[in-house]
């Protein structure tokens, strides 16, 4: 344990080490100098598709000019690798629009493209994971089940004095009101399906990603999430955590 604890010491008091937080921030540097480099002579090569002016790079997939215009640069100038068609924008990545065939963009410094068969393999194996822990868990449950309980005679819940009454007030019944009353929510479950489904053209679908169907952002999320638990239920979709987000995948 000493001859450990030596060796530990001896690394952290090597000056190569002590200094390697300053080699992380020269890197850092570097790889910034080489993507303002690599964006102004990609740039170079276009104008503007509004105003045939200059442009930079304001953000990823994302450039502005000078007249206001900001456009994606990957889908105003190149053109698929596999069909020389029109790119469109996906979730995780540019799509041929003809082939639907995954194609990198020039126009992102470093790129990570979402792997579709290595999520599916992952996604796969974890459902099977989650599937085979329930049936260990309903075994175990069987196993420890307590037996049956016979019953002499009826139950007669007036043998109990006052258990009626205690029972009504622990569920409430004594304080319900008979005054009816309808709250018309404007939810209408088939048209967020018919909008989740049309959202799933390619297969998968990030939650957030799904635009608004009514005015209201968080009472809309809402009934998208309950539309979504629906949906699930019903082996339509299939819903997995990504991050803060959910991923949604057709079946």
């Amino acid at each position: 344990m000493r001859k450990e604890y030596s060796n530990v010491s001896k690394a952290l008091d090597n000056p190569l080490l002590e200094e390697i937080h300053f080699v992380h921030a020269k890197i850092a540097q570097l790889k910034q100098r080489t993507k303002r480099f690599y964006f102004h002579v990609l740039l170079s090569k276009y104008n503007c598709p509004k105003c045939s002016g200059e442009f930079t790079m304001a953000n990823q997939s994302q450039c502005l000019c000078s007249c206001g215009n900001i456009f994606d640069p990957t889908l105003a100038f190149q053109k698929s690798t596999c069909c020389g068609a029109q790119l469109v924008r996906r979730t995780f990545h540019y799509a041929c629009s003809r082939c639907k065939k995954t194609n990198p963009s020039r126009f992102i410094f470093d790129e990570r493209i979402f792997d579709r068969k290595y999520f599916s393999r992952m996604m796969q194996a974890s459902r099977e994971k989650a599937k085979k822990k329930k049936e260990e868990m309903i075994k175990f449950l069987t196993e420890v089940r307590s037996g049956e309980l016979p019953l002499l005679q009826e139950p007669c819940l007036e043998s109990v004095p006052g258990l009626i009454a205690d029972l009504d007030h622990f569920v409430g019944a004594d304080e319900a009101d008979d005054t009816g009353f309808a709250v018309d929510s404007g939810f209408m479950m088939d048209d967020y399906r018919s909008h989740i489904l049309s959202a799933l053209d390619f297969g998968s679908r990030l939650f957030s990603s799904i635009n608004c169907v009514s005015q209201d952002p968080r009472e809309d999320k809402v009934w998208r999430f309950v539309t979504l638990i629906f949906m699930q239920h019903d082996r339509e979709i299939e819903l997995t955590q990504y991050d803060n987000d959910l991923l949604i995948e057709s079946i």
